[in-house]
């Protein structure tokens, strides 16, 4: 028997957010993106005051408004070992704070691992709870971003660790 699966969506400071969630916690966060209509079909749609996800967007809705800067939530993690250990390297990078992909491969002991650590950077199904927006290119530019790279650029001016440099 497969477990049941429920979404949500709302719009926070105009990012559409869908949350795709189980009984046991948070599975995937899409950004600015609809998930595949057919997988969508096969989940139960719920609101987002439903007591599965009501906690999600408080706790998002705080952290947009610049009041909570970690969260506490439930979440179930899907992914490879080498992917669960690169997302809970994601979330010791502080609020605020930037690093690299080659310095993040470096953290995790193998800077020759650094496309690898990457490509799980990219693979993360919880972004902003798990912080994948906080690595950037070694030469401090933006890099790949699943919910765009301009959802990316608000979420670390937000943060306070990007700035438009509107006079070079």
């Amino acid at each position: 028997m497969t477990e049941e699966l429920y979404f949500a969506s709302e719009t926070i400071n105009k990012i559409k957010l869908n949350i795709i969630a189980s009984t046991s916690g948070i599975r995937e966060i899409l950004i600015n993106r609809k998930s595949d209509s057919e997988q969508l079909s096969k989940m139960t749609q719920i609101s987002p005051d439903d007591i599965k996800v009501v906690n999600v967007f408080a706790q998002l809705k705080e952290y947009f408004k610049r009041q909570r800067k970690e969260f506490d939530l439930a979440l179930e993690i899907i992914g490879t070992d080498f992917q669960k250990k690169v997302w809970n390297e994601l979330t010791k990078i502080p609020y605020g704070e930037t690093i690299s992909y080659g310095e993040l491969a470096e953290w995790m002991g193998n800077k020759n691992k650094m496309r690898a650590v990457a490509a799980a950077n990219g693979a993360n199904p919880i972004p902003i709870i798990i912080p994948c927006h906080r690595v950037i290119g070694i030469d401090g530019s933006l890099t790949g971003y699943g919910g765009g790279l301009d959802v990316k650029q608000k979420l670390l001016e937000l943060e306070g660790s990007w700035t438009l440099d509107l006079f070079k």
